[in-house]
């Protein structure tokens, strides 16, 4: 597949700048896969869409990533930490790239190794305790870091939030059957796929674990609803035989077949990216194309804090 079959035009205003006052006011895309069928409705109607079936989360939680830190001699570097080593140093994004050195002190974190593309090995001092690692299209400032967060966030260890799950509340989750997996969000996911094709891009693997006990039941149940492009992988990833803890590096492309994942709620994705080959895969790629055709007619609100679509 061609990597440009992945590009659409979205207009700059339908880029969803900051959160709703309520998490799940936002609107819901329902499609039905077998007869074409849209919906539209609020995602306060979810449970009536999915009812009977189990809806698997991530509860992954969101670091305070984002580092500015004064450089030698003046000016400010920004550092993004990505994930923690073994050894407890962290690969992480550093710029400006061309003014570091390996050895250079920024505030509490040395820079020990330059590994290409802005990426470097990094010591920090004590815990991460920077800002929300927003992503580039969100140029508004986020009052209040935990609206980044999911409300059953509880593992700390991404460098990005699992969108799909910010339109749920307290009150949506007790009206629906939940479980819980892993899988620890790093920055590659979100990068625009630079290959000419699908089959010449590779992501960067990412660690996940899923309780036994919560396989089993993920396993034996009739129906799974998978809450973003994050927990489709790690589902799909055990299907396939998959430890219940590691890393996986699944790329789901068109031609996919899923064996675990019977409906996929998921926000609308940035064009090129690996999220949006993932919703092509499980609703047909011209059906994809159909769907965000109509959702930037219908004015729905694009990306992190935009609206989301079931796809059934």
């Amino acid at each position: 597949m061609k990597t440009s079959e992945l590009d659409y035009a979205l207009p700059r205003e339908l880029i969803a700048q900051r959160p709703l006052e309520r998490r799940d006011a936002s609107r819901l895309l329902v499609y039905e896969r077998t007869t074409g069928d849209v919906r539209h409705r609020a995602f306060t109607d979810l449970p009536e869409e999915v009812e009977g079936a189990l809806v698997v989360v991530n509860d992954t939680r969101v670091l305070p990533a984002r580092l500015r830190e004064p450089r030698p001699g003046g000016g400010e570097a920004e550092i993004l930490l990505l994930e923690q080593a073994d050894d407890g140093t962290w690969e992480a994004l550093a710029r400006p790239t061309r003014r570091l050195r390996a050895g250079m002190r920024l505030g509490r974190a040395e820079l020990l190794e330059h590994r290409g593309q802005g990426r470097w090995r990094v010591r920090l001092e004590g815990a991460p305790a920077g800002e929300a690692p927003l992503p580039p299209y969100i140029t508004e400032p986020l009052l209040d870091p935990e609206r980044y967060q999911t409300v059953y966030a509880a593992q700390a260890g991404s460098a990005a939030a699992p969108t799909a799950g910010l339109h749920f509340t307290p009150e949506l989750l007790g009206r629906l059957d939940i479980e819980r997996v892993t899988l620890h969000v790093g920055l590659d996911t979100f990068r625009p796929v630079a290959a000419s094709t699908l089959d010449e891009h590779r992501i960067h693997s990412e660690r996940y674990e899923v309780e036994p006990a919560a396989w089993e039941r993920i396993r034996g149940a009739e129906r799974v609803v998978a809450v973003g492009t994050t927990t489709a992988r790690v589902l799909e990833s055990l299907a396939r035989g998959a430890s219940p803890a590691g890393r996986t590096d699944l790329f789901i492309t068109p031609g996919f077949e899923f064996r675990r994942v019977d409906a996929l709620l998921t926000n609308f994705h940035l064009p090129r990216s690996t999220l949006l080959a993932l919703v092509m895969a499980f609703a047909g790629v011209e059906e994809t194309r159909r769907l965000y055709g109509l959702a930037i007619e219908e004015r729905y609100r694009f990306y992190s804090f935009g609206d989301a679509m079931l796809i059934r």
